[in-house]
């Protein structure tokens, strides 16, 4: 066991004191990380021997998405997003819907046998994007700034958006399987759910930001605690919200979101150490897919599999992207830059995870289709974001 906590741990250290060479290259952090936990992992060395559950991973993995979801929304500075709204808006309130109405209908002809709930829940599953595969990206300023901005804002805010989207079709699918729940209960625990979710996240940060105002005025909050503040506020919100049978992503989410509005004094600040631990976690997130996830999908890829995970990185998301992109002024290339820059993730990784506690008849096709595409994206996404982002130079 600690062989293996000290092979994931060195592989963070190194990353992290290379992290700015590595990245000028044609790699992302998540492609580096899953290499390693491949090639280290039961498929090819078997050095990197990890023994962890699905429900322990999928513990470690939803840590991981509400830490992201907070310091993403915490960070999505509204103003910003008021004045550039566009693009964000578009792809959120129209390119969204639109790629899990398409991955729906592309699904009834791969998988026939899947019913019509079972596919929505596939298509939004594989909707949201992962700020992090999209880092570079994002961060490359050969990139235009509306473009950067666009894609950085839908990472950031769809995959709370498609909570309460994936929660909805669960329990749809719970009252068609069982008799003795009804659509009112059923409408009732969604209610609950998103309702709490919204209450948790703004009432934690309410009292957390008066708190952090009266504590710096006064000096009661010592300097070795500061970074630590941020993360403790997220897991508050993501935790609290669960246990009183909330959904802890969107209270993670709103919680973010309500932070952003009403604290403004030194926020990079504050927000420092819950994105480098959301980096760490996540990076562990992505080794023990490679090493313990990849072993296991590998064997089990079917061509229906793989071909809707091929559609789903390319027409499932292109079509819908460049549909609600028409009104903008933007060039074809520009276009096509944010409609294929659509990588999933750890959001894609959590649904999965929680959709197969839930025991649908064809859950594990769609967990091996989720898997299957998050595993393909991390390389499609990683290997072309430098060269299509140096289009951009090329064409000043």
């Amino acid at each position: 066991m600690y062989t293996s906590f000290a092979i994931i741990s060195v592989i963070v250290l190194l990353y992290s004191l290379l992290a700015g060479k590595i990245e000028k290259a044609p790699l992302s952090g998540p492609m580096v990380f899953l290499s390693l936990g491949m090639i280290l992992g039961p498929l090819i060395f078997h050095v990197l021997n990890i023994h962890i559950g699905l429900e322990q991973y999928k513990v470690l993995a939803e840590f991981s998405l509400a830490l992201v979801l907070f310091t993403d929304a915490a960070k999505s500075n509204l103003i910003i997003l008021k004045r550039n709204r566009r693009i964000p808006y578009h792809l959120l309130l129209i390119g969204l819907p639109l790629t899990i109405l398409f991955g729906w209908l592309i699904g009834i002809f791969i998988f026939p046998d899947l019913s019509f709930v079972e596919l929505a829940i596939l298509a939004t599953i594989l909707a949201p994007t992962d700020a992090a595969l999209g880092e570079p990206v994002v961060s490359n300023k050969q990139v235009p700034t509306k473009i950067r901005e666009g894609i950085n804002v839908e990472s950031g805010l769809n995959d709370g958006i498609c909570v309460p989207i994936l929660l909805l079709l669960i329990t749809m699918h719970s009252i068609q399987a069982n008799e003795h729940i009804t659509v009112a209960y059923g409408i009732g625990v969604f209610i609950k759910q998103i309702g709490l979710g919204f209450l948790v996240g703004a009432g934690v940060v309410f009292l957390a930001e008066t708190l952090m105002k009266q504590g710096f005025n006064k000096k009661w909050i010592e300097d070795s605690w500061k970074p630590t503040i941020i993360i403790m506020i997220a897991i508050t919100c993501f935790t609290l919200s669960q246990a009183i049978g909330g959904s802890g992503f969107i209270a993670a989410f709103v919680g973010g979101l309500f932070f952003d509005y009403r604290y403004k004094d030194n926020k990079p600040e504050l927000l420092v150490g819950a994105h480098g631990l959301g980096k760490i976690m996540t990076a562990i997130v992505w080794v023990v897919f490679g090493s313990l996830i990849t072993v296991h999908i590998i064997h089990h890829i079917t061509w229906d599999i793989l071909l809707y995970a091929l559609a789903s990185l390319t027409i499932i998301r292109i079509i819908p992207v460049l549909l609600c992109l028409l009104p903008n002024r933007l060039t074809k290339y520009q276009k096509f830059f944010i409609a294929w820059f659509g990588p999933r993730g750890l959001a894609s990784i959590v649904f999965a995870a929680l959709v197969l506690e839930e025991k649908l008849p064809h859950g594990d096709i769609i967990v091996l289709t989720a898997f299957s595409t998050i595993l393909l994206s991390v390389f499609a996404h990683g290997i072309s974001a430098g060269p299509m982002a140096a289009v951009f130079k090329q064409k000043e």
